[in-house]
């Protein structure tokens, strides 16, 4: 018999673990952040008390906590999507655990328990940069877009040399740490390339970060998709919102070229290149994150 689950009656407080709650070698603290298909915590190894992030796989439009901190499916009908999530959610794990970067969120445990899987990684201090621009608590200069963005490049381009593409490069997912030290997080989109339509992963896209190429079916995905990613975010750092989608500048580009709207603002070379990461086109941008670090380079 298929289990019932109602969200109307379902006890808020069971959609996340709550502090104290002893999972495999850690403790839980806090929760930090949640999304569609995770949840993230901080919390304590009980070994060392030394803190980590650690990150649950719940799509909680697929599966939900039980009073004793089981993630079952919703139904039986959700049952085969929530496990190939949770297979998809693992690899995605053991791929990370490999990726070591000064830039990229560093994975140091991944485990399976309560039905569920669970990626622990490094907590690090600082402010995700779409924060930073809401609060606007910095100047935004070249200085800043410089350092910041050249470092995260150079994560970027250690994940290009694995053969993958992140895929949700934005403000959001980007910690600035002490003297404007980016690290990349959330790796919930990466997969290979190149390589054929994954049908068996939901596609995820960000309005105004996600080039067209990810919004079609069997769109031609390489390290330009990143790279267009991370001229919006360039460019969301100068005009402190999120950039018009690019559903919608291909239909009609109504963006000002940054190189216009900012002259006598920033250098001449740095809009430049914003305006070229941001190309609509897969192929009118910088094709690999060298070329985009050349234009980058006064």
């Amino acid at each position: 018999m298929a289990e019932y689950y109602d969200p109307e009656t379902y006890p808020q407080q069971w959609n996340y673990l709550q502090s104290g709650t002893i999972i495999d070698q850690y403790m839980i603290e806090r929760e930090l952040a949640h999304g569609g298909f995770s949840s993230v915590y901080l919390a304590r190894q009980l070994e060392d008390q030394v803190q980590v992030a650690i990150k649950e796989y719940l799509p909680r439009k697929l599966a939900h906590r039980t009073w004793n901190n089981v993630v079952v499916p919703n139904s039986a009908e959700t049952r085969t999507m929530f496990m190939r999530g949770r297979a998809l959610f693992f690899e995605e794990a053991k791929v990370l655990a490999t990726l070591k970067h000064h830039n990229i969120v560093e994975v140091i445990n991944f485990f399976q328990a309560h039905e569920t899987v669970y990626m622990v990684m490094t907590y690090d201090y600082g402010i995700t940069l779409d924060r930073l621009l809401h609060k606007k608590v910095i100047p935004i200069t070249e200085s800043f877009l410089l350092t910041a963005f050249k470092l995260l490049l150079e994560g970027v381009e250690l994940i290009h040399q694995h053969q993958l593409i992140h895929l949700d490069i934005k403000p959001a997912n980007i910690l600035i740490r002490a003297d404007n030290d980016p690290l990349l997080l959330d790796f919930g989109a990466i997969r290979k390339f190149p390589g054929h339509t994954n049908n068996q992963r939901a596609k995820v896209l960000s309005t105004g970060f996600s080039p067209i190429e990810q919004y079609i079916n069997n769109g031609n995905l390489g390290p330009w998709t990143d790279i267009y990613a991370i001229g919006a975010s360039m460019r969301a750092c100068l005009d402190f919102r999120v950039p018009p989608a690019s559903t919608d500048r291909l239909l009609q580009d109504a963006l000002i070229p940054a190189a216009k709207a900012y002259k006598r603002k920033i250098p001449d070379y740095l809009l430049q290149a914003i305006d070229w990461a941001m190309a609509i086109q897969p192929e009118n941008r910088p094709q690999s994150v060298q070329e985009l670090k050349q234009a980058l380079t006064p």
